[in-house]
């Protein structure tokens, strides 16, 4: 039986180690966006933002050859992606204004946004270790799902218990996104000029997160008071 064949089992293997290493990301996103929901609504938001996010996902890891035809899409998604750590850091979830349901629709658009965006390198990868077989995909990914659901409930936990642990959150997010930026195919010939870039760009774009986040969330208190 096919199920049965080494290969199969092998490909499956290696697309849930794929999905697992790359989806540590995937997990802050998740704990962030849902911070600051009631606990009655973060099962809800982390289920339903993950499930939408994996369904997308399969979606574009059928179309992943297609994706890389797209002029500059990676250091795109890497400039979205700093608008959302930034976005993430900042987002208080103080405003009354905002109603409880509002603010999960808002955490299930954050968690598929940014999954969608931080996904090309796993898409791309899950491409290549499927063989173009979308139905290893679909497995593996449905493999790894409870994994990243209850990794980023104990990333969540535990940024409660440490506050500071949001701004390594969101460091590692903007580190994702200078990555996407450095992984461009058509800014390759600058990069290889500039080989420096390769160690500044993901200095500066830490820094520029956790400084404006901070900016932002100072401007916050002093309105506030």
């Amino acid at each position: 039986m096919e199920f049965l064949d080494f290969e199969f089992i092998k490909s499956i293997i290696a697309i849930i180690g794929i999905d697992l290493v790359l989806g540590g990301d995937n997990a802050i996103v998740i704990a962030l966006a849902s911070r600051n929901l009631p606990l009655s609504q973060r099962n809800k938001a982390i289920i339903w933002g993950t499930g939408l996010a994996i369904c997308i996902r399969i979606l574009l890891t059928a179309v992943a050859l297609y994706l890389l035809q797209i002029p500059f899409l990676q250091f795109v998604g890497g400039l979205l992606l700093v608008y959302i750590a930034i976005h993430l850091l900042t987002d208080d979830g103080d405003d009354p204004d905002i109603k409880g349901s509002d603010n999960l629709l808002s955490a299930i658009k954050t968690i598929v946004f940014a999954d969608v965006v931080m996904g090309f390198d796993n898409v791309i990868a899950l491409a290549g270790a499927s063989g173009g077989n979308i139905i290893l995909v679909i497995i593996g990914l449905i493999i790894s799902v409870p994994i990243i659901i209850w990794g980023s409930k104990i990333i969540l936990f535990t940024m409660e218990k440490f506050p500071v642990l949001v701004y390594i959150g969101a460091s590692i997010l903007a580190y994702t996104a200078s990555e996407m930026i450095l992984g461009e195919e058509r800014l390759q010939p600058i990069f290889e000029q500039f080989s420096i870039l390769h160690y500044i760009l993901p200095i500066v774009m830490i820094l520029f997160v956790i400084i404006t986040g901070y900016n932002v969330d100072q401007r916050k208190i002093k309105t506030v008071k």
